[in-house]
């Protein structure tokens, strides 16, 4: 019986997308930061930019080449800004503020219509409720649960810069199954891609899988093969569907009426 339902964060349970104005508002940001803390980058603002985005363009070939996720004391001097061979020894205290600080600017992120009253709606079912996300900041994804005032309704929040391991990698959700202690067949898993939510939750032998569109659906999941095992069971458009299919699907735990 389905008991457990995960969530993905970016795009899932909150809004998600970036525009000119988001990119160019974090390579702002990204200069401020470094020239505060004694590290000048010596070039235009237009070569930073494009200095930078060939770095996370180089850190995305190789993660989600392996499917696995670097911390942020890695991935700074190690991809994003490893052109400007900076001291690694005064990069070092503002890694995760820059990992921070790059998921909270370069996307614009806002909770889901609908969030809060479908965690309610859950958790009056009697289902245990988590996150499972990628996300190269230590603590983004902690900082904006609590911003979002729904972390206390999170049994486990599990992240790929934690773990090592990003989706679709099967055991970025062995990881969650663990902490949470429960099977993955009475798991039901929510995210916006196949490439990385629907496939990995599937091959991790979730007993549900759906899918909720958001801005980066069609971006990821372009060119994706997908096998008919590993499409999504249902896509819905918004929560309040979720809930009404979930009864269909589990009426042990519907809300008796």
């Amino acid at each position: 019986m389905l008991n457990t339902v995960l969530f993905d964060m970016g795009g899932t349970l909150e809004d998600i997308w970036y525009n000119e104005e988001t990119i160019a508002d974090v390579m702002k940001k990204l200069q401020e930061t470094l020239r505060a803390n004694g590290l000048e980058p010596g070039c235009s603002d237009q070569e930073f930019r494009e200095r930078v985005l060939a770095g996370v363009k180089e850190y995305k070939r190789w993660s989600e080449g392996n499917m696995l996720e670097a911390k942020p004391e890695e991935i700074w001097p190690d991809y994003y800004l490893r052109s400007f061979n900076f001291d690694r020894e005064k990069l070092l205290p503002i890694n995760e503020e820059l990992a921070n600080l790059w998921e909270v600017t370069y996307y614009h992120r806002e909770l889901r219509p609908g969030v809060k009253e479908m965690l309610d709606g859950l958790k009056a079912r009697g289902y245990r409720i988590g996150v499972i996300s990628n996300n190269a900041s230590l603590y983004n994804v902690f900082n904006v649960l609590e911003q979002y005032g729904i972390r206390d309704y999170m049994e486990d929040v599990t992240v790929s810069s934690v773990t090592g391991y990003r989706k679709p990698h099967p055991e970025l959700f062995r990881i969650s199954m663990r902490q949470m202690r429960c099977k993955p067949e009475n798991c039901v898993y929510m995210g916006d891609t196949v490439s990385r939510d629907i496939i990995g939750a599937k091959r991790a032998g979730f007993g549900k899988a759906v899918q909720i569109y958001s801005f980066l659906t069609a971006q990821k999941d372009v060119g994706i093969p997908i096998a008919e095992a590993e499409k999504p069971d249902v896509v819905i458009q918004n929560f309040e569907e979720f809930l009404e299919w979930l009864d269909r699907e589990n009426p042990a735990m519907a809300l008796k009426s």
